[in-house]
C-alpha cells in the first residue's frame, strides 16, 4: 500500500490502485481510503512544507513524508503546524495574461517557527497516535531512515523505512539554537520519545546518520565533540564502548561496516598532513579501535560509493589540476583491482586548455594555511601584467575553492580565458571539513569574517607573481558569494575595485532562518512568562557611502530563496547615498539564474572587460558570442 496528501488530508490506495495510478491518476477505477479528514492549508499533512505549494489544495495527489515500519504494519509522520510561519512574497512578471503574485512560507531569523507533531499509524485501520517529543521551545524533528540494501534497488516502488525495527524506531531532535541534538528512539507503543544520547556544544551542533551493527544492540556515532569529526562506538543505550577514531583530521562520512572482517568503511580528510586537507580519502578502522588505513591513493580527491557489505568501493578520482578516472577497490585487502574509466581530456588539451593550478598561502593570522586555485588564460603570457577577480563563497558549509575537476568552472576557468587572472581560496570559517575551531571562525560575525583573509591572500599572490596586478583587483560571487563580495568591496574600497554581485542574501534579517540563525547564532532568552529568541547581524547596506569602485548587483525577480529584497535595499542605500551602481534584474529566474546564466556570462565579461582592460561600453546591441538560432 502507498500514503499520499490530497487536499491536505492523507489518504491511502493498494498496490493494485497504485499502479494503476502511476499510468493514469485519473483512472475511474482507482480505489483510495481516506485517512485524515482535518487537514488544513496552515496544519496539513504534507510536512514542513516552506516552497510556495500552489496546488496544495487540489485534487492532485502528492508524495507525503512518512516513514515505515520493516513489516509495512505502521507508519511514522511529522505534521506541522505553519499558522505561526508568515508568509513571504515574488512576483512573476512575465506571467500571461497578467503578471502573478506567488505566496511561500518562509521563517526568518528570530521568527516564530512551526510546531511539530509526531504520530504513528497502525494499518489498514488508519488509527493514529500522537506520541510526546517536546524538550526545547520551536524545537526541529528528523527523522532517521534505514540504509539502503541491495534489495532495495530491485523493488518497483521503493519506500522510505524507519531506522529501527518493528518495536520501535529513531529520529533526531534538534532545539532552535542548533546547539543541541538529541538521538531519540520512539517505541511504537510508547506515548513519548527516550533520549538514548545527547550532543552540545557552545556553537551549533552537526551530525551524521548513526549506523546500527550486531542487530541493533550498537551502533556509530559522528561527533565533533573534541574539535574534529571522529567516530564513536555506543551500546544502543547510550553508553559509550569505545572511541573508534581519535585523529586532528575531518571524518566525512560512514561508508559502510563489514561486521564479518571486523572494519569500518568510512570516507575522511585532512589526515595527511602534507596534502591539501579537502581532499578526501577512504580509510577502515577494526571495530576494535586502533590505527586507521588508508585504503587508496595519494594526493587526490576521492569520493567514493562502497558495496552494501563494504567488501568493495568504487573510487572517484581526480583534482583540480588532473583529469577524472574511476577505479574499483578491495577493503578487505587494502588493495586497487582494476580501473574502470579515465576522462578523454585530449581534444580539450589540443585547444589550447591548461589546467588551473593549485597554491597554498596564509590567513590573515599569519598562521593558518589557506588553499585555492589559480586559472589563467590560455594564451597566458609570464611577461604580461593581468587584473585578478577573486571568485568568493565565504562558507560556512562550504568554500569556493575548487578540489577536483570539473567541467563547470564557468565563473572561474571560463572567465579567465577572457584576459584575467581568477583564483578561489578559502577563508577561516568556511569549509566545514577541517577543525571545528576552523569551520566556527566566523560565528557571530557573519558578514566581515572572511573578508581579511581574502583581501590577504591576494596580496599575497601579487607579491609571489609579477604578472599579477594589485592595482586591479576584481571579486565576484553567488548567494552567498554575492553577500561577500558586496561587503568586500564596501570594506575595503581602495583594494577591490570592481565587483559582480548575484543574488546575495546583503540583508540576513530577511533572509531563512536556519542558515543565519546556524551559521550567525541566535540568543534564546529564557524567563518565567516564555522563552524567545535574538538575532542581529550587521547588513551591506550599512556600508553603502563606502563604496568607492564599480558594483553590479545581480538577482533573478523570481528568487524564492534569496528574496530579490535584499539586492534592492542595497539599491536603495546606494541611491540614498549617491553612488553609481548598476543593478541587472533577470526575469522569471529563480536563485540560479536558470536559462539567463548564458547571457548573464557575457553581462560580466563585459563588465570586468570595461573597467579592467581599457574597453568602452559596447557600441553593438547584440551580444554576437551568443547563438540566439
Amino acid at each position: 500500500m502507498g500514503v499520499y496528501v490530497k487536499n491536505h488530508d492523507l489518504f491511502w490506495m493498494d498496490s493494485t490502485s497504485l499502479r494503476k495510478a502511476a499510468k493514469d491518476p485519473k483512472d475511474s477505477t482507482l480505489v483510495e481510503h481516506r485517512l485524515t479528514t482535518d487537514g488544513t492549508k496552515d496544519f496539513s499533512w504534507n510536512g514542513n512544507s516552506y516552497n510556495g505549494d500552489t496546488e496544495a489544495d487540489s485534487t492532485a495527489r502528492r508524495t507525503v513524508p512518512v516513514v515505515w515500519s520493516p513489516d509495512s504494519k505502521r507508519f511514522a509522520t511529522l505534521r506541522w503546524d505553519m499558522s505561526k510561519v508568515k508568509d513571504f512574497w515574488v512576483i512573476n512578471s512575465t506571467s500571461k495574461p497578467r503578471p502573478t503574485l506567488e505566496t511561500y512560507k518562509y521563517q526568518m531569523p528570530g521568527e516564530p517557527g512551526p510546531t511539530g507533531t509526531l504520530y504513528v499509524a497502525e494499518m489498514p485501520s488508519g488509527t493514529f497516535r500522537a506520541v510526546k517529543t517536546h524538550a526545547f521551545k520551536d524545537q526541529d524533528m528528523e527523522f532517521l531512515s534505514a540504509p539502503a540494501t541491495a534489495e532495495d534497488a530491485y523493488i518497483e516502488y521503493p519506500t522510505s523505512k524507519w531506522l529501527g525495527d518493528e518495536k520501535g524506531f529513531y529520529l533526531m531532535r534538534l532545539s532552535r539554537d542548533l546547539k543541541r541534538h538529541d538521538l531519540c528512539y520512539v517505541g511504537v507503543d510508547a506515548d513519548s520519545t527516550k533520549m538514548v544520547l545527547r550532543e552540545q556544544l557552545n556553537t551549533y551542533v552537526e551530525t551524521r546518520n548513526p549506523k546500527f551493527i550486531k542487530g541493533g544492540s550498537q551502533f556509530i556515532w559522528w561527533s565533533e565533540r573534541n574539535g574534529w569529526a571522529n567516530l564513536y562506538l555506543y551500546n544502543s543505550d547510550g553508553s559509550l564502548v569505545r572511541n573508534l577514531t581519535e585523529g586532528a583530521f575531518h571524518v566525512e562520512d560512514i561508508l559502510g561496516v563489514n561486521e564479518a572482517a571486523g572494519y569500518v568503511l568510512f570516507s575522511a580528510c585532512g589526515v595527511d598532513k602534507d596534502e591539501n586537507p579537502y581532499q578526501m580519502h577512504n580509510y577502515k578502522v577494526s571495530l576494535s579501535g586502533g590505527a586507521i588505513q588508508q585504503l587508496d591513493m595519494k594526493d587526490m580527491d576521492v569520493l567514493a560509493t562502497a558495496s552494501y557489505d563494504a567488501r568493495y568501493f568504487v573510487a572517484n578520482y581526480s583534482r583540480v589540476d588532473c583529469a577524472p578516472a574511476v577505479a574499483l577497490y578491495n577493503a578487505v585487502t587494502g588493495r586497487k583491482v582494476l580501473d574502470l574509466e579515465e576522462a578523454d581530456l585530449r581534444l580539450l588539451l589540443e585547444a589550447g586548455y591548461k589546467f588551473p593550478e593549485r597554491f597554498k598561502v596564509k590567513a590573515a593570522d599569519g598562521i593558518t594555511d589557506l588553499y585555492g586555485a589559480m586559472y589563467k588564460p590560455f594564451d597566458f603570457d609570464s611577461t604580461k601584467v593581468y587584473p585578478i577577480l577573486d571568485y568568493v563563497y565565504p562558507g560556512p558549509q562550504v568554500e569556493a575553492n575548487n578540489i577536483s575537476w570539473s567541467k563547470g568552472f564557468t565563473r572561474v576557468d571560463r572567465l579567465a580565458q577572457v584576459g584575467f587572472i581568477v583564483i578561489t581560496v578559502g577563508n577561516r570559517g568556511g569549509h566545514p571539513n577541517r577543525s571545528k575551531w576552523y569551520h566556527n571562525y566566523g560565528y557571530g560575525n557573519l558578514r566581515d569574517y572572511g573578508l581579511e583573509d581574502q583581501k590577504y591572500a591576494i596580496q599575497q599572490l601579487g607579491a609571489r607573481y609579477p604578472f599579477i596586478d594589485l592595482e586591479r583587483v576584481g571579486i565576484h560571487g553567488h548567494s552567498g558569494g554575492g553577500f561577500m563580495s558586496t561587503a568586500a568591496i564596501l570594506t575595503y574600497p581602495d583594494f577591490f575595485k570592481v565587483a559582480v554581485s548575484c543574488a546575495g542574501n546583503h540583508d540576513n534579517s530577511i533572509y531563512n532562518r536556519w542558515w543565519s540563525e546556524q551559521h550567525h547564532g541566535i540568543l534564546e532568552k529564557v524567563n518565567q512568562a516564555d522563552t524567545s529568541f535574538v538575532y542581529s547581524i550587521k547588513t551591506n547596506q550599512e556600508l553603502a557611502s563606502r563604496l568607492k569602485g564599480h558594483l553590479m548587483l545581480v538577482h533573478g525577480d523570481m528568487d524564492n530563496n534569496v528574496n530579490p529584497a535584499n539586492s534592492i535595499r542595497v539599491a536603495d542605500a546606494l541611491i540614498k547615498a549617491n553612488k553609481r551602481f548598476e543593478y541587472v534584474l533577470l526575469p522569471g529566474q529563480r536563485h540560479g539564474f536558470g536559462d539567463m546564466n548564458e547571457w548573464f556570462f557575457w553581462k560580466m565579461a563585459d563588465w570586468y572587460s570595461e573597467w579592467f582592460l581599457g574597453g568602452k561600453k559596447r557600441a553593438e546591441v547584440d551580444i554576437k558570442e551568443l547563438n540566439n538560432d
